[in-house]
C-alpha cells in the first residue's frame, strides 16, 4: 500500500480529523479567479463570473472500483480526480474546482493519506483546478474516495447528451480498449502473486495500457481543439463504461439511433495484441471494457471537412432515426449487430 514500508507510520488518531485535513491540504494553492474562498472555512465560495456552473460527483470504492493489491495510492488519488474532470470535459466545460471526501479504516496511516493527496495535487497542478474543500471520516470497510468536480463555462459553449440529430456524425477521441486490456494484465499478475509471492510480475512491454488503467487522463484539451476547428458538438459524453454503453446513453437522451462501424473503432496496436494474447476479442474490449475516458460526440454533417483528417479524432459512425435502432456494422460482412450495454455497472459487477 505504501511505497516505503520501512518507515515508522503515523496513526490518524495522533493528528485527529481536523489536524489530518490541515496536514494533507496545507500545500494546495488557488489557481482560478472564480475561487473566492478555498479550504479553511465552513464552505467554499465560488464566483461564476456570470457563467454557468457545471457540477459532477463520483465515488471510488475499494473492492469495487480499485484493488490496492496493485493500485498505488498516488495513482489512485490522481485517477480519482481525472475521472471526475472527464465528466466536466464531456459537457464542453472548463474544470475549475474539486472537493475531496475520503473514508478510510484504521489500517490507513497518515502516510497513506499523504500519498493519495500527492496524486490529487499532481492532477490539480496539471489541470489547473483548485482543491476547495471536502471531508475525512472513518470507515468500517476499507477506503472510499468521493470527488465533486466543478466547472465554469459560458452557456453557449455547453453541450448535453440530448441534442444529437439524425445524420449527425459520431466521433471519438483517442483510442479505446486500452484501459480494459491493462486491467486484465494487472489482474493476471496479481493472481500469480497471490499464488506465489516469490514470482516476479511480468509487466514489461505493457506500459501504455497499464498507464491507461492506472493513470488515465481527462480530455480537457479537446474543447480548445474543437474551438480552433470552429466545431461545436451537437451532443457529447465521456467513455467511462464502454463505447456501446455510451452510444446507448446518447441514443436514449437524444431520441435517435446510431450506426457504428466496427472497422472504424480506433485501437492501439498494444491493446489489440494484448487482447489476442489473453484470448479476448479486441473489439469487445473497446465496446464493453470502459475506463478509457475519451470523449464521444456528434457533429453536424457540414463539419465533416473540418475534422476528417485530424489526428485526435476518428469518425466511427452516424446518427439515424430512432426506429432504426443502435447497430454495429460488422467488419467485412456488413452484418448489423445490435449494440447492447455490457460494460461496467457498479451494482452488477460486485
Amino acid at each position: 500500500m505504501l511505497e516505503d514500508k520501512s518507515q515508522k507510520l503515523t496513526s490518524v488518531e495522533q493528528l485527529g480529523e481536523f489536524g489530518l485535513i490541515k496536514h494533507i491540504t496545507q500545500n494546495f494553492g488557488i489557481k482560478n479567479s472564480t475561487t473566492e474562498l478555498g479550504i479553511g472555512d465552513d464552505a467554499t465560495i465560488i464566483n461564476p463570473e456570470n457563467k454557468k456552473v457545471v457540477i459532477s460527483t463520483d465515488i471510488l470504492a475499494e473492492g469495487v472500483h480499485f484493488n490496492l493489491g496493485y493500485v498505488p495510492l498516488k495513482h489512485l488519488g490522481y485517477k480519482a480526480v481525472t475521472v471526475n474532470l472527464s465528466d466536466i470535459a464531456a459537457m464542453n466545460a472548463t474544470p475549475t474546482q474539486i472537493l475531496v471526501s475520503i473514508a478510510a479504516s484504521n489500517r490507513f496511516p497518515v502516510e497513506a493519506f499523504e500519498e493519495i493527496y500527492d496524486g490529487i495535487a499532481l492532477a490539480c497542478d496539471k489541470y489547473k483546478v483548485d482543491l476547495v474543500g471536502g471531508d475525512t471520516t472513518s470507515s468500517q470497510s476499507g477506503l472510499l474516495i468521493s470527488i465533486t468536480a466543478i466547472g465554469i463555462e459560458n452557456s453557449e459553449n455547453l453541450v448535453k447528451r440530448s441534442t444529437a440529430k439524425p445524420n449527425d456524425l459520431l466521433v471519438v477521441t483517442g483510442d479505446l480498449g486500452g484501459a480494459y486490456a491493462g486491467l486484465q494484465i494487472l489482474e493476471r499478475e496479481h493472481t500469480v502473486f497471490l499464488a506465489d509471492p516469490n514470482m516476479q510480475p511480468e509487466m514489461e512491454g505493457y506500459d501504455y495500457i497499464l498507464e491507461r488503467q492506472l493513470k488515465p487522463e481527462a480530455r480537457t484539451d479537446i474543447k480548445a481543439i474543437l474551438e480552433e476547428l470552429a466545431i461545436k458538438p451537437t451532443s457529447m459524453i465521456d467513455v467511462s463504461d464502454g463505447l456501446a454503453s455510451e452510444i446507448l446513453h446518447l441514443s436514449d437522451q437524444s431520441k435517435c439511433g446510431f450506426r457504428l462501424y466496427e472497422e472504424k473503432i480506433p485501437m492501439d496496436s498494444l491493446t489489440i495484441s494484448t487482447a489476442e494474447e489473453l484470448n479476448l476479442n479486441p473489439v469487445m474490449c473497446a465496446l464493453n471494457g470502459g475506463e478509457d475516458y475519451e470523449l464521444l460526440f456528434t457533429i453536424a454533417p457540414e463539419d465533416f471537412e473540418k475534422i476528417k483528417n485530424h489526428p485526435d479524432f476518428t469518425i466511427i459512425g452516424h446518427a439515424t432515426d430512432l426506429d432504426q435502432g443502435n447497430m454495429m456494422v460488422a467488419r467485412g460482412s456488413g452484418e448489423l449487430i445490435t449494440l447492447r450495454a455490457q460494460g461496467w455497472d457498479a451494482f452488477l459487477n460486485r
